[in-house]
């Protein structure tokens, strides 16, 4: 198999784990009903730290979208290499270090980290572009 098949498995696990951190604590604040609830009512401003979360999950489900499709284009257009699989897990040790890095509060960090994510997706993605 694919290391970019097997990092694309271990970044849908990642996206678990920013959706459950973020209800977590979302439930924490808002409770059990809400949670089980059609969560229709207007709500108070999530705490610091939930929103943290909420917020960098939306970030991931904004990018995750990419990295899928620059990991299975490679996979399906036969141009996997060491260097893609070195962008894939470039990209998600970045991923997996913005979670705890954005949930903290570190900002500089944070941002250091979605930029390495960011060039490791261009290494999985350049030869898409240069074939």
């Amino acid at each position: 198999m694919p290391a970019e098949i097997r990092i694309l498995a271990w970044g849908a696990l990642l996206l678990m784990a920013h959706i459950f951190a973020a209800v977590h604590l979302k439930t924490r604040q808002y409770g059990a009903k809400w949670n089980m609830g059609a969560r229709d009512e207007a709500l108070p401003p999530l705490n610091p730290v939930a929103g943290r979360l909420a917020r960098a999950q939306a970030n991931f489900q904004e990018t995750f979208p990419i990295a899928i499709v620059a990991l299975l284009g490679v996979v399906l257009a036969g141009r996997t290499s060491d260097m893609t699989a070195l962008g894939g897990w470039i990209w998600l040790g970045a991923r997996v270090l913005y979670l705890p890095l954005y949930a903290i509060g570190v900002p500089m960090v944070r941002t250091l980290a979605f930029m390495a994510s960011l060039a490791g997706l261009t290494l999985v993605i350049w030869p898409l572009l240069t074939g």
